[in-house]
């Protein structure tokens, strides 16, 4: 079992892989008000809160996710222009009321696979030592690994962020690539990773 994670922009090492390289990608890409402005996985500086600010993808990250994988579930997928599917997952977050609450009660994933719907019920907070904006529970990862990964499959989360997808990878023994172009939340989800692996070495041992 390996777990690489590289501070590197996702579309530009996807360029140089063989087709069909990875079995299950999984993406959380940012979505939103740039949606379709044809640029990968670039930023630009948010000169009032002097932040770097992601734009969504454009259509050549799609094109080389496809590429490069045999199954995809991309989160946020909704916003997405992508292939019908029948099988959405939806994680329904528990302690958000389902109306009169400004804040999203579900998220959902776009799937490649042929299958029913499903959803996950799930609290969003809770987390400790939370410092990624959509940052998602390890649990909601080793469900999705649960139902749509196999032992020997190959995984790469092409937006790692605060590194649930890799932790919960790691848990299950699956072989794990991740990319993240921010450097702190590179830094930040290395510790958060390097914290992990230490507590589960002391319980085997």
């Amino acid at each position: 079992m390996k777990s690489e994670v590289y501070n590197i922009d996702c579309l530009e090492y996807m360029r140089g892989l063989p087709d069909k390289h990875f079995d299950l990608v999984i993406a959380d890409p940012p979505y939103g008000i740039n949606i379709g402005n044809g640029l990968g996985s670039g930023k630009k500086m948010c000169k009032m809160h002097h932040k770097w600010q992601y734009n969504a993808p454009g259509e050549e990250f799609f094109n080389e996710l496809f590429r490069i994988s045999k199954e995809q579930i991309i989160w946020g997928g909704n916003y997405f222009d992508l292939p019908p599917t029948r099988c959405f997952l939806v994680w329904r977050k528990t302690n958000v009321p389902l109306e009169g609450f400004t804040m999203s009660a579900a998220e959902y994933a776009w799937t490649s696979f042929d299958q029913n719907a499903m959803v996950f019920e799930f609290s969003a907070v809770g987390q400790v030592g939370r410092f990624h904006p959509t940052q998602k529970p390890p649990e909601l990862y080793r469900w999705i690994y649960k139902h749509f990964a196999h032992e020997g499959d190959k995984i790469l989360d092409t937006h790692l962020g605060s590194g649930s997808s890799r932790i919960a990878a790691y848990d299950a023994g699956l072989d794990f690539v991740g990319y993240e172009i921010d450097e702190t939340y590179f830094r930040l989800q290395e510790e958060r990773f390097e914290r992990h692996t230490s507590q589960m070495n002391l319980f085997i041992d």
